[in-house]
């Protein structure tokens, strides 16, 4: 029996849509799994990046702690010694009470003697009363001698300890400033170096400039205007301070912890609602991180470069116009300790 002519239109049309339709599902299917594996293996290298930063900020925190704990041992044996001293000092007080004292009674038992010697001398005769009354006398006077050799030697071995532990104490302030002296001086030679490095590499370049202990680069020539993007022209300005860096890595003793901080700067003037910005201070950190990056890719470890941005908070050129703002505009580069 014959269909109705509309039955037999649709089972035809569905024959025809059907494949089209499966195809399209399978290909959905395959999108949504390719973007489920790209957002594992992003989530995975997120971890994976965290876990390297979390394990850098345990070590440091352990540094600290080793340096508080020399640090609290140092100031209490500087307490300690100032506490001994002070007693010394207690004793040493009473001791020359005591020695005063005793020197008064000595005097006037030697005043007494020799009025008694001066009255025995008119006497042609001396009885044994007399006699008796000089020998105890003398006795007397003996052992108030022997007792005050006895508190100038005790008088003489106390100053001395206490010289002692004043010179420990200056001894160990001594060592513990030569110690630190010693390490600002070694990096404050490879920081030189590294600075004389780059001033043959960059020599007159426009743009670049050193301010004290930094590199300043205006970062009109590093990124395009209200970005964070390098430029082409930015990464080959990079290029050769990236080899520097990685060249210093190898020449910097490991003893010695150091970083190359880099820092961004704007101008007063706030990124624009079309900039992907809120802050200058967030167009200013990404700024930062994004020569950071660049030079961890050109092969500067990580853990030798600290990002910071301080936004316009810290001109350099006073006022508001064009020249200015270019060069409050900038990207500053320090080698420093962690």
């Amino acid at each position: 029996m014959a269909l109705p002519r509309h039955l037999a239109f649709s089972q035809s049309d569905s024959g025809d849509y059907w494949p089209g339709f499966v195809d399209a599902l399978a290909t959905l299917l395959l999108v949504i799994v390719f973007l489920l594996a790209v957002f594992t293996a992003g989530q995975f290298a997120l971890s994976q990046a965290l876990t390297g930063r979390d394990e850098q900020l345990t070590a440091l925190n352990a540094q600290l702690a080793t340096l508080a704990e020399e640090l609290n041992l140092a100031q209490s044996e500087n307490q300690t010694l100032s506490l001994r001293v002070d007693g010394l000092e207690s004793q040493n007080a009473a001791l020359s009470g005591q020695n005063d004292a005793l020197s008064s009674q000595l005097s006037g038992l030697q005043e007494g003697l020799a009025a008694a010697q001066a009255t025995l001398s008119e006497e042609e005769t001396l009885n044994e009363e007399a006699q008796a009354t000089i020998a105890l006398l003398n006795n007397q006077m003996a052992a108030l001698r022997q007792e005050l050799a006895r508190l100038n030697e005790t008088l003489n071995a106390s100053e001395a300890r206490e010289a002692e532990l004043e010179a420990e104490v200056v001894n160990l302030g001594q060592r513990l400033n030569a110690a630190l002296a010693s390490e600002v001086a070694r990096l404050a030679r490879y920081r030189s170096e590294f600075f004389g490095r780059l001033l043959e590499i960059l020599g007159d370049r426009s743009g670049v400039r050193v301010v004290g202990d930094r590199f300043v680069f205006e970062t009109d020539v590093l990124f395009g205007s209200g970005s964070a993007t390098l430029s082409d022209s930015g990464r080959g300005s990079l290029d050769p301070i990236a080899d520097a860096i990685v060249q210093l890595t190898s020449e910097i003793p490991a003893d010695i912890d150091w970083v190359l901080r880099v820092d961004g700067h704007t101008d007063p003037v706030p990124p624009g609602p079309s900039l992907p910005f809120a802050s200058n201070w967030e167009l200013s950190t990404a700024r930062s991180l994004s020569v950071i990056e660049y030079l961890i890719d050109r092969g500067v470890p990580p853990r030798r470069l600290l990002a910071a941005g301080f936004g316009d908070n810290y001109p350099i050129a006073e006022g508001r116009s064009a020249e200015a703002n270019a060069r409050n505009r900038r990207i500053e580069l320090k080698l420093t300790d962690r």
